[in-house]
C-alpha cells in the first residue's frame, strides 16, 4: 500500500487538521475513549503459536503472486484448512487486468462459520503478495514474502476459524462469522516508487484492491448484510501499531471504538493506539461502498507513514511476532463474543 497517492479525498482535510493540532486532539480523545472501557465477555483463547505456524506455511509456498504456482498452491491450502475446521467454503474466481496490462487469474475465498446465524460479522483480509519490493533499495523488482502484508491476516483468520469450530453450542458466540479473503489486492501502481513504469489502466480506475472491487460488485453471499466488517492488513509485525484510520472513523466510528476499547481492556493499547491517522485506499474502501460498514486494522502510523518493512524484502518471517498476532487475534475474538 502506498499513501499519498491513495488517500481518500476526505482524508486530505483530516490530515491538515491533524497536522495543525495533533497533540491536543489525540490527548483529548485518549482520555474520552479510554475511560469508557467495556466489561468483557468470556472468550476462548487465541493461540498465537498456531497463527504463527499458519503464517509461516503461507510464506513457505513462496511469494503468492497471481499467475504463479505458489499462488495456486497457497489458495488451495487455505481452502483446505477452512474446510478442515468445518466451515462452509466458497470460491469466487475472476480475472482482472493489472496496471501493467497483465490479466491476473484470481479468486476470492469466502469461509462461513455458523452460516445459519442471522446476525453476522465479517473478517476481511487479503491473501496475495505484492510482486515487486518497490520500496527496497537493493531488490526493487523482486517479489517479497509478504509475511505481515497478507500472510499474517490470513494466519489470524485461520486460527480464529479453528478456535471457533471447537466451541460447543453453549460456548459459541451469538453471531456467525464470515472470513472473506480478497485476492489481487497488492498488485497496484505506486507513482512514488514506480515512476519508470506506466499505469495502463484507464484514468480514474483504481489499480489496487482488485479482489475487493470485484467482490463489491458481485457479493458472495448474495445481498450480504453483516452487522459490520473488520479488515486486517499487516497485522503480524513486531511492534505493530494500529491507529484509527480516517475512513474507518467516518464510516463506522462505533466499531472503531468497540475494537480499540476491547483491546485496551485486554491490555493491548501499546498496539491499538488511541491516535488518529489519515485515510488510505485499502479493501475497506470498497466493502464500505458495497454497504458493509468496515474498519481497517492496519499497521499504519498516526504520522501517515508505514513501517520500514512495507513493500520491501524485509517483510519476511523474521519480523513476525507472536505477541502482535495474539493482540489482534484475541481482540477480535473478544469483540465477536461481545455481540
Amino acid at each position: 500500500m502506498s499513501l499519498l497517492s491513495r488517500l481518500a479525498p476526505a482524508s486530505l482535510v483530516a490530515l491538515l487538521l491533524l497536522t495543525a493540532c495533533p497533540a491536543k486532539k489525540d490527548a483529548a480523545e485518549t482520555e474520552t475513549t479510554a475511560a469508557s472501557q467495556p466489561t468483557l465477555p468470556k472468550a476462548p483463547a487465541f493461540n498465537p503459536d498456531s497463527a504463527y505456524a499458519y503464517t509461516a506455511k503461507q510464506v513457505a509456498f513462496g511469494p503468492r503472486v497471481p499467475n504463479t504456482k505458489a499462488h495456486v498452491q497457497t489458495g488451495d491450502w487455505i481452502i483446505r484448512k477452512f474446510k478442515e475446521a468445518g466451515l462452509t467454503v466458497k470460491e469466487q474466481p475472476f480475472e482482472a487486468m493489472a496496471f501493467d496490462g497483465k490479466m491476473l487469474k484470481s479468486r476470492n475465498i469466502i469461509a462461513q462459520y455458523m452460516p445459519q446465524a442471522p446476525r453476522r460479522i465479517a473478517i476481511f483480509t487479503h491473501w496475495d503478495t505484492r510482486p515487486f519490493a518497490d520500496k527496497d533499495k537493493e531488490h526493487k523488482n523482486e517479489p517479497l514474502d509478504g509475511a505481515s502484508d497478507g500472510a499474517s491476516g490470513v494466519g489470524i483468520a485461520l486460527e480464529m476459524a479453528r478456535v471457533l469450530s471447537q466451541q460447543k453450542d453453549a460456548s459459541a458466540p451469538g453471531v456467525g462469522v464470515d472470513f472473506i479473503l480478497f485476492d489481487s489486492e497488492d498488485y497496484g501502481y505506486d507513482g512514488s516508487t514506480q515512476g519508470e513504469k506506466k499505469n495502463l489502466l484507464p484514468m480514474g480506475q483504481e489499480s489496487w484492491c482488485l479482489g475487493s472491487q470485484y467482490w463489491a460488485k458481485n457479493m458472495v453471499p448474495a445481498n450480504y448484510k453483516p452487522n459490520y466488517g473488520i479488515l486486517l492488513d499487516m497485522v503480524g509485525a513486531k511492534n505493530g501499531r494500529f491507529s484509527r484510520e480516517d475512513l474507518s472513523r467516518q464510516q463506522a466510528r462505533d466499531v472503531v471504538d468497540k475494537v480499540w476499547n476491547t483491546a485496551a481492556t485486554l491490555g493491548y493499547s501499546d498496539y491499538f493506539l488511541f491516535s488518529d491517522s489519515p485515510g488510505i485506499t485499502d479493501d475497506h474502501v470498497f466493502t464500505n461502498q458495497a454497504g458493509v460498514r468496515t474498519i481497517d486494522v492496519i499497521d499504519f502510523l498516526p504520522s501517515g507513514e508505514f513501517q520500514p518493512y512495507h513493500h520491501t524484502t524485509q517483510d519476511n518471517m523474521s519480523i513476525i511476532d507472536k505477541r502482535t498476532l495474539k493482540a489482534v487475534g484475541q481482540t477480535l475474538l473478544t469483540t465477536i463474543y461481545a455481540e
